[in-house]
């Protein structure tokens, strides 16, 4: 007789093995497409600031969306369609010719579809696994995230440093090889996953107010992310005196150390209260990095680079607590009768946080120095807090049940199919 483990282990080789393949593609156009469409395509620098910030608006709509789709359609079958989709675009891009209406409609299709994908694997992990193995398994799926971003990323110089047009779109069509790659692991497994939990009728997560509190001050708190791709560099490079090739070290010190602790850091979060606590002691951490950056500035080239290097490591480890608290919440605190609208709503949080990240760090710390650094610091300790007196309000957990059709689906070929296989994404696809 199979166990729930048995019949969750295919899966969970599927879903690392589709990250990794989604990941891939994901460094590889992040590493080129803006030199892609500006220099080879024939749109204007401002074209495209203005179409991907519109295709980033409505990836958050999609984003929302894609969760209701995975309750009523299945995560699996949505995750493929959303690919599908991507991997059209992706091909799309390398028609370009200077159309500018066309990009426009690309990009919002190529990120719409993006947000899609990421919310539908969340949604998939939250119908399959249960308890505390949801927030282990975004967490596995993170840290592979992170690693093939990276091999992707090194693609995508090989493809810059030979600079032709040919070669630019040889690696968009080979991203979208790997976007419809990513659905082959996931080709097996049953439509609705593995084991789903039952809870007749279910509430909408718009009218769950602690819910969406949670998933505002999330938003809030993902604006972390940007600090350190967009406000780190900035920092560095106009206020201070450390040598600017140091800010690839700094990404490539903060992927080490995600990679490194993320999975362990799951362990601290068994429960709704403790997960309230670690992100409150995250954003604390946070605050401390925010002291840290500007600081630096003070400095002459040495002990700024040991000071940024601190800061760096600080905020490395409270992005990987602020994330684990974060999706213990997202997890714990969802009606189990609809995990994709719940899931959905997390991330359009995040999402929100996202698009608006950009110009709240250019508006404070960038603008104002360390002013602006200390105000950045004290609106994620608030998040945090805020995060914490909610995470009190503990009810009683909801029962789940396992659909042993669907796990019967799982337990008989599949584990020969996808379980031997070695091996989710998101800014960050999961």
């Amino acid at each position: 007789m199979s166990t729930a483990s048995d019949r969750r282990d295919p899966v969970l080789h599927a879903l690392l093995l589709s990250s990794a393949a989604s990941a891939t593609s994901l460094g590889l156009t992040f590493s080129l497409t803006a030199l892609y469409l500006t220099r080879v395509a024939g749109i204007g620098t401002h074209a495209v600031g203005i179409g991907l910030t519109a295709a980033g608006i409505f990836a958050i709509a999609t984003t929302f969306v894609a969760g209701h789709l995975s309750d009523r359609y299945g995560a699996r079958a949505v995750m493929t369609a959303a690919a599908v989709i991507r991997a059209a675009a992706l091909i799309g891009y390398c028609l370009l010719d200077g159309d500018v209406v066309a990009f426009g409609l690309l990009a919002c299709v190529l990120l719409g579809a993006g947000g899609v994908q990421g919310t539908a694997k969340v949604a998939l992990v939250a119908q399959v696994f249960a308890g505390s193995e949801r927030t282990s398994m975004r967490a596995r799926i993170r840290v592979i995230t992170n690693i093939f971003v990276a091999v992707g990323s090194g693609l995508g110089a090989i493809t810059l440093a030979v600079g032709t047009a040919p070669a630019y779109r040889v690696a968009l069509v080979a991203a979208a090889v790997l976007v419809l790659g990513s659905v082959v692991p996931l080709a097996p497994l049953p439509l609705q996953g593995a084991v789903t939990t039952h809870a007749p009728g279910g509430s909408a997560p718009l009218r769950d107010r602690r819910y969406l509190a949670v998933a505002a001050l999330n938003g809030v708190i993902h604006v972390q992310f940007e600090v350190l791709t967009l406000g780190m560099p900035l920092w560095v490079a106009a206020r201070t005196q450390a040598p600017e090739a140091l800010i690839g070290v700094l990404i490539v010190l903060n992927t080490g150390v995600v990679t490194a602790l993320q999975i362990p850091a799951t362990r601290m979060v068994t429960d709704v209260r403790r997960a309230g606590r670690t992100v409150f002691a995250a954003t604390g951490l946070l605050a401390l990095a925010c002291v840290l950056y500007p600081t630096a500035a003070a400095f002459g080239a040495v002990a700024a680079t040991a000071v940024l290097v601190t800061a760096v490591a600080v905020h490395s480890l409270g992005e990987v607590l602020s994330e684990a608290g974060g999706w213990e919440l997202a997890f714990e605190l969802a009606d189990p009768a609809r995990p994709g609208a719940y899931q959905g709503l997390s991330a359009t949080g995040a999402a929100v946080g996202a698009a608006l990240a950009p110009v709240v760090i250019t508006s404070s710390a960038i603008a104002h120095g360390l002013p602006g650094w200390l105000l950045l610091g004290g609106v994620f300790v608030s998040a945090g807090a805020g995060t914490r007196t909610l995470s009190r309000r503990t009810t009683e957990p909801p029962v789940t049940a396992v659909n042993e059709p669907l796990g019967k689906g799982v337990s008989g070929g599949l584990g020969a199919q996808v379980g031997g296989a070695a091996a989710g994404d998101g800014g960050q696809e999961a």
